[in-house]
């Protein structure tokens, strides 16, 4: 799991606005994402615990997108532009720990898929060596049988030329597959330790926290949580 950054106490002022989470490093490249309500950045049919809800597609989208315009060497950080006042003390914490879980978990499957991709290509490596190797023998033998055949040589450089053709996958996995999806895992794994931070724009009324993302606490959920198996274990 990536290491969480430290957290700023409280609100601070930005500007003219309030704000909270992480403190932003210096010459980092800010993506920035405004939001009426934090639930809009979050996939709303997903009912997984806040840390582990996936984000919305297009908001994902945003974030890689913008991230990908941005070089490589550059630290990154997200600030969300929120159109309400500030709700739950650590609403910050939970909205960062949700986004680096997020991309933590999606760093994982592009190592994964990546593993996979180089078992695949070695597999189709010595698979692509025998049948090259098999293809011009045969042809050889072919032609030797059939001397001074026009038709023998056809058929060896046709053999030959098929035995290379099975070499195409793996070339085209060792040569160009590999790089974007581990460029795709560095990506993920950047974006799962970025800072975040929320700046609250007050634009709506002071309870309207009450019905956005979260609408409780973590320790307020693993209470309701434990309750719920509890009443289900009465039942049965």
């Amino acid at each position: 799991m990536p290491q969480n950054p430290t957290m700023v106490e409280g609100l601070e002022h930005d500007g003219s606005r309030h704000s909270a989470g992480d403190p932003l490093p210096p010459k980092c490249a800010v993506i920035e994402v405004h939001l009426a309500e934090l639930k809009q950045l979050f996939n709303s049919i997903d009912p997984s615990p806040f840390r582990n809800r996936d984000l919305d597609p297009k908001a994902e989208e945003f974030i890689v997108g913008w991230a990908k315009d941005i070089a490589r060497d550059a630290p990154l950080a997200l600030v969300v532009d929120l159109d309400r006042p500030a709700g739950l003390p650590d609403e910050a914490v939970v909205l960062r720990d949700a986004i680096h879980e997020f991309f933590h978990q999606r760093a994982e499957a592009f190592w994964q898929r990546l593993r996979d991709l180089l078992r695949v290509g070695r597999t189709s490596l010595v698979i692509g060596l025998i049948a090259l190797a098999v293809a011009i023998a045969l042809g050889d033998f072919l032609a030797s049988l059939m001397k001074g055949s026009r038709f023998g040589e056809i058929v060896r450089e046709s053999l030959t030329i098929g035995g290379w053709v099975s070499m195409w996958r793996p070339l085209e996995i060792f040569l160009y597959d590999w790089w974007p999806v581990r460029r795709e895992a560095r990506l993920a794994e950047k974006l799962a330790v970025m800072p975040v931070r929320i700046r609250y724009l007050d634009a709506a009324a002071p309870e309207s926290w009450r019905g956005d993302w979260p609408a409780v606490s973590p320790e307020q959920e693993q209470k309701e949580k434990q309750r719920g198996t509890e009443t289900l274990d009465q039942a049965s």
